[in-house]
Formats: structure tokens, sequence, C-alpha cells
């Protein structure tokens, strides 16, 4: 992947040759994009496309038998353009609230132990990125993690609701309710405690999936 875009020149010379000045042509050479496709990826692949900073997909496949082939996205990462746009940067805003910032420290933390906690739980995990959520799947996703809600980061879980006691304000039946993402049990985590009383309820829906 990585000497393909950092040898853009070389390659179409390449496709010159096989293909012809005319199919040659009709690439678009200043935006080249790499598509891995394999049966599996590990978090380790996620990881590394977005270190790398190009853009890149990886697409996961499943063969059914008698010719039926299913195609699904796992990771899109964008090439990082930083380097070659320069943006001026405004001066910082003043705000009502001085310690708005500091508020929002813990939850970002909290968001993070939670990723590492839901991609520990196997080599099989994935991540996969949506726009306004984050899936953790096996075959089928577990857990999405919203990354719009602000005061607690909310997670929907696969296992049934009528698996566990729910707790007001902490774990709610979502079924026949809209929310981005799926599975019927949200969760809502505000510190490290909330995080371990979740840990079965987590576990559980990665065994589902």
């Amino acid at each position: 992947m990585s000497w393909l875009l950092d040898h853009r020149g070389e390659f179409q010379l390449l496709v010159r040759e096989r293909l012809g000045k005319e199919a040659a042509s009709q690439v678009l050479w200043s935006a080249p994009r790499v598509i891995c496709i394999a049966e599996n990826f590990t978090r380790y692949d996620l990881h590394a496309v977005h270190e790398m900073g190009r853009t890149i997909d990886l697409v996961a496949y499943r063969y059914f038998g008698g010719g039926l082939l299913a195609l699904e996205t796992v990771a899109s990462v964008q090439e990082h353009r930083s380097a070659r746009r320069t943006v001026a940067k405004r001066p910082a805003q003043r705000t009502a609230f001085p310690d708005a910032g500091k508020r929002e420290e813990p939850l970002a933390e909290l968001r993070e132990a939670l990723y590492e906690k839901l991609l520990a739980l196997g080599e099989d995990t994935q991540r996969v990125e949506r726009q306004t959520y984050d899936a953790y799947r096996r075959l089928r996703n577990f857990a999405c993690v919203v990354n719009t809600r602000r005061g607690a980061v909310v997670v929907y879980l696969k296992a049934g609701p009528d698996e566990f006691d729910l707790v007001d304000g902490f774990s709610r039946d979502v079924r026949g309710i809209g929310h981005h993402g799926t599975g019927d049990l949200e969760v809502r985590l505000r510190s490290r405690e909330d995080l371990e009383r979740a840990d079965a309820m987590i576990r559980c829906s990665y065994e589902m999936a």
C-alpha cells in the first residue's frame, strides 16, 4: 500500500504499459485510493491504515457458496491534506463558561476507556467508523458508540434489555425508539464506575455477535 501511494508516477507508467495510454488517461491520478479486500481484518490493521494517513479502504468479503459473495466496507480513511493547505486560525473565543472544556475532559477519557474495553474483547473485533457513531462488530454489530451526545457516553448494545435489570438514568429498553446505530439496549456512561457496571452487558453483546 505504501509503495503505491508514494510512487504514483511509477505506477502511472506501469498502467500505461499494461493497459495503454487511453486507459491511463481516464484515471484521476491526483487522488489515488487503495482498496484492500480480505476475509477479515484485525484491530491492528484498522490502526495501521489510520496511522498511514492515506486514502485507503478496507473491504471484508464473505463467500456463501453458489456464486454469492458479500462485500462490506470495514474502514474508509481519507488522506491527510493538512500539509498541503494552510488555514488561518481564528483567535480563541471567550466563553461564559471557562471550565466547559474541563468538564468534557473526563468524558473523553471515559470514551477512550470504553474503546479500549471493546477492542480488547477479542482479536476478531472490528471498529467501523460512521458519521454519527462508531460500530464494533464481529460478524454483526455488538456495540454502537454515539459520538454526538454530551453529558454521557451513550452506547447501544446487542444484548436484550430483558436479560438485565434496567436502572433509570443508566440503562433502558429502546425497542421501538429511533436512535443511531443498532442495539435494543441503551447504556449511558458518566464515570468509570458506570463502565464497570456495564461490563456484563458489553460481554454478553460480544458473545451474541
